[in-house]
């Protein structure tokens, strides 16, 4: 898979890419994540990428130039299987949709800022909307660092166990059972039983019965769905 994120501050989202999972997936060549300085593809002298609002109102808006420059450079070198807009608006993230977006080739994501772009780069350009919540960022890359997140870790090989991601909160619509490791004894507090009895018909049975009452407290919604 090919990431490719156009931002005006490609500083604030490099360090999640040089540590830990993602890191490793970069290394390993089953991601390539690459960082687009939205400046330079400005040609005003000052490297401005923003301007006033038509209309009036607070607020500087992103120009669709650069942008449009940006986005052409990289469609004429590769084909793109999405070009993302992260936005407030937008479809909110979940776990399925970094399922389907894990299996794509190559996807650009727009990185939002300022007051947001202009209306016609989202009418021209962006083919997916995506928010990672219902609240306002200073900007779309912490967003954007959120969603490859999601993604690459689902990539196979990402993970040195692949069956960890699939028993995930989320997946299947349900939250995660409850989970412990050594010692099976602390200050009285005791592991489960059932989780040190070595049958592991009975251990995944309860790990479901767990996952649904858990899902059932917090999360209601998710099994509506």
């Amino acid at each position: 898979m090919r990431i490719d994120i156009i931002t005006v501050l490609p500083d604030l989202i490099r360090s999640p890419f040089e540590a830990s999972i993602l890191k490793r997936a970069i290394a390993k060549g089953l991601v390539e994540v690459h960082m687009h300085n939205l400046r330079d593809y400005s040609t005003n002298k000052h490297k401005n990428v923003d301007d006033y609002q038509f209309g009036g109102g607070a607020g500087m808006v992103m120009s669709i130039e650069p942008i449009d420059a940006c986005i052409s450079k990289l469609k004429s070198e590769r084909n793109y299987d999405e070009v993302i807009y992260m936005t407030p608006d937008g479809e909110t993230l979940n776990q399925q949709m970094a399922n389907s977006l894990s299996l794509l080739g190559n996807i650009i994501i727009l990185c939002g800022h300022y007051k947001g772009v202009d209306q016609r780069v989202r009418d021209q350009f962006i083919t997916k909307e995506i928010s990672i919540g219902d609240y306002v960022l200073s900007g779309g890359e912490l967003g954007a660092a959120v969603l490859c997140d999601a993604i690459i870790r689902l990539i196979p090989g990402v993970l040195s166990n692949e069956t960890s991601a699939l028993t995930d909160s989320f997946q299947d619509n349900l939250l995660s059972p409850p989970i412990y490791t050594r010692p099976a004894e602390y200050k009285g507090w005791k592991v489960p039983d059932v989780l040190l009895s070595g049958n592991f018909a009975e251990i995944e049975k309860w790990r479901e019965d767990m996952a649904y009452e858990h899902t059932k407290t917090r999360r209601p919604d998710l099994l509506e769905e």
